[in-house]
């Protein structure tokens, strides 16, 4: 077991170098090696001890010593869920799978991002993480451009920039950081490890920090208003390009801000948190207005999922356990659902060649258990109760109401709008009489749609009835996170905004900037008379 992240990082990779040479049977050969990986990401779940704390299967050796650079991977209750989403919508996407131009290089294209997606998810040293944030661009480009639709070039062009332009910035925020680290500690290393350990960064220097990496990560989830790529990627990406950008690409973003952001940068976060609110909320209002102004089937599901990572963004920063573990919760199940629908959508394109809501009406009468399963998905992007939908969205609401109340309130009222939109395309889509004559000789779901749906729909029912098994490690992994933050502390603002103190005569070194060590006796806030 010492070395399943690495197995479970390159078996992926392996089957694509495999799959070169193989010239027949390539999708049940693809399905066959996505099925393993997932029985080895549901092993990792089962070994994953869920009292622990700190991260688990730690695996590192050297590979720059000069510079500290090192292949180091580790997991805990945040990735783990993670790198199990990563490995079944790679399963989902390719039993789904049904493209008939040059399948061998899309399949090899999908088990390299596979491989390069739960790297991100693994890697604990920062360039190592650097280099699977960047090489997921290069598949997923190759998608897009070569399967694609319309115009596949613009969209992959815009994506790549945008993405590529802010991970450069990310870049000089994770190199100067290193540096930063050498000056105190004569050492060079690019362990996050390390990094969590290292003395409490003055606040104006976090500050600018924090800003270098939010740079790379906002434009991947996408924040507004950086997300002017994903409608345009969505749009003219082949349906399996859309599913994987939307269950998984997008929350490496988000998986980001929890990782590093927050626990490298807590005053920084602390200072910069009605900002990022205000931008996540607009994502969720704008999101919402817009879905509903789509004729387009797929540009519904992409807005809505702008209006969707806005409220996993308000979580994040609530900077409290209910926040933090919502967003992670919502990560998981947006991923399902977002990818189930466009799954969906792609079902009924392949039929009908076109994704235009007008275009269809009455489709409920000739294509039953698509339309059941359209409306399960639809009511969990609604965020329905006892659905998987509703644990996240309602967990990240809870914690920001701690925060900010009117905030949480406004973010709510739109999740309405929310509903009403998605109610709207079923309603268009699904009911009245059938006016077109090719939509009356559509057929209904066949057994390898069928076998694509049905793990998802059990997923967001039974995480929507019983969410324990994901909630437990990922609030070890929040606490977790919530100890480094309140280790790092310098501001007394900081302090206060999570109801501790610090003695006074450390509070007046650290803020003469004189001495850079972390607070030795953080006490919880006392009254006074007590």
């Amino acid at each position: 077991m010492d070395y399943i992240l690495t197995l479970l990082i390159f078996f992926p990779l392996l089957g694509a170098l495999l799959a070169i040479g193989i010239k027949e049977n390539l999708k049940t050969y693809a399905v066959v090696i996505s099925a393993l990986e997932l029985a080895l990401a549901l092993l990792l779940w089962y070994s994953f001890d869920k009292s622990a704390d700190g991260f688990q299967f730690v695996t590192a050796f050297s590979m720059v010593e000069l510079f500290g650079v090192s292949y180091l991977v580790g997991v805990d209750g945040i990735s783990l869920f993670l790198i199990i989403l990563s490995a079944l919508i790679g399963l989902i996407g390719f039993i789904y799978l049904d493209e008939k131009h040059e399948t061998k290089k899309l399949i090899v294209s999908l088990l390299c991002l596979e491989s390069i997606m739960i790297g991100v998810f693994c890697a604990l040293d920062m360039i190592l993480f650097y280099v699977f944030w960047e090489l997921s661009l290069v598949p997923m480009l190759y998608i897009i451009g070569a399967w694609g639709s319309g115009s596949r070039i613009y969209a992959a062009v815009k994506f790549f920039l945008y993405t590529f332009l802010g991970s450069m910035l990310m870049l000089v925020g994770i190199l100067f950081l290193a540096y930063y680290y050498f000056n105190v500690s004569g050492v060079w290393t690019f362990s996050l490890l390390e990094w969590y350990s290292l003395s409490a960064i003055p606040q104006n220097l976090q500050l600018w920090l924090f800003i270098a990496f939010f740079c790379g990560l906002a434009v991947k989830v996408p924040m507004f208003p950086f997300h002017t790529w994903l409608p345009y990627a969505h749009g003219q990406a082949p349906t399996i390009g859309s599913i994987i950008l939307a269950a998984v690409l997008l929350k490496m973003g988000t998986y980001g801000f929890v990782r590093f952001s927050l626990p490298l940068f807590p005053d920084a976060s602390v200072v910069l948190l009605i900002p990022i609110a205000i931008l996540a909320l607009i994502m969720v209002v704008y999101g919402a207005f817009v879905a509903f102004a789509q004729e387009d089937m797929k540009q519904v599901v992409a807005y809505s999922s702008i209006s969707h990572m806005g409220v996993i963004m308000i979580g994040i920063f609530a900077l409290n356990a209910e926040g933090l573990s919502g967003s992670v919760f919502f990560m998981l199940s947006h991923g399902i659902i977002s990818g189930a629908l466009f799954m969906l959508v792609g079902m009924i394109y392949e039929r009908r060649h076109t994704k235009m809501i007008t275009e269809f009406g009455g489709i409920a009468k000739v294509m039953p258990n698509y339309a059941v399963i359209f409306g399960i998905m639809v009511m969990a992007s609604a965020g329905l109760p006892l659905t998987m939908g509703f644990v996240g969205e309602f967990l990240s609401l809870l914690g920001f109401f701690q925060v900010s109340p009117i905030m949480a309130g406004i973010a709510g009222i739109s999740i309405i709008v929310g509903a009403v939109y998605m109610l709207h395309l079923y309603r268009r889509v699904f009911f009245g009489k059938v006016v077109k004559e090719e939509n009356a000789r559509l057929l209904d779901l066949d057994k390898r749609e069928w076998s694509a749906l049905l793990p998802l729909v059990t997923i967001v029912i039974w995480l929507g009835v019983y969410p324990k098994p994901i909630l437990e490690p990922i609030n070890k992994g929040v606490e977790n996170v919530m100890a480094i933050m309140q280790s790092r502390i310098v501001t007394q603002e900081a302090l206060h905004f999570f109801g501790l103190t610090m003695m006074q005569e450390q509070s007046e070194e650290l803020e003469s900037k004189d001495k850079l060590e972390v607070p030795s006796r953080i006490l919880p806030d006392v009254k006074e008379g007590e």
